[in-house]
């Protein structure tokens, strides 16, 4: 079994920064990408930026120059740090893993962002 354990989340005012991570264990041999997504309430959910294991990324147009994905392959821990908050980034942000076969999701972790 695989667990993902996100935390950082939280309430920031607009303009603010908060830095998400997301620790993965159990019976992880190679972790091919790591990645982000967000649900805002009535939405559906949508990627926010990933990582490969090579260290390419990808991200969302909304959030590029903003938020910077991150990864500690040694600790298996991929981080997502957030600047210049928008209310529009207001969501519940999950991590998320492949590990092939497989992919694996965390329980989620709320941030709002006021206005």
């Amino acid at each position: 079994q695989v667990q993902l354990v996100e935390s950082g989340g939280g309430l920031v005012q607009a303009g603010g920064s908060l830095r998400l991570s997301c620790a993965a264990s159990g019976r992880i041999f190679s972790i091919n990408v790591m990645g982000w997504y967000r649900q805002a309430p009535g939405k559906q959910r949508e990627l926010v930026a990933t990582m490969s294991s090579g260290g390419s990324t990808i991200y969302a147009n909304s959030v590029k120059g903003r938020f910077t994905i991150s990864r500690d392959n040694a600790k298996n821990t991929v981080y997502l740090q957030m600047n210049s908050l928008k209310p529009e980034d207001t969501a519940v942000y999950y991590c998320a893993i492949s590990v092939a076969p497989d992919n694996y999701w965390g329980q989620g972790t709320q941030v709002t962002v006021s206005s």
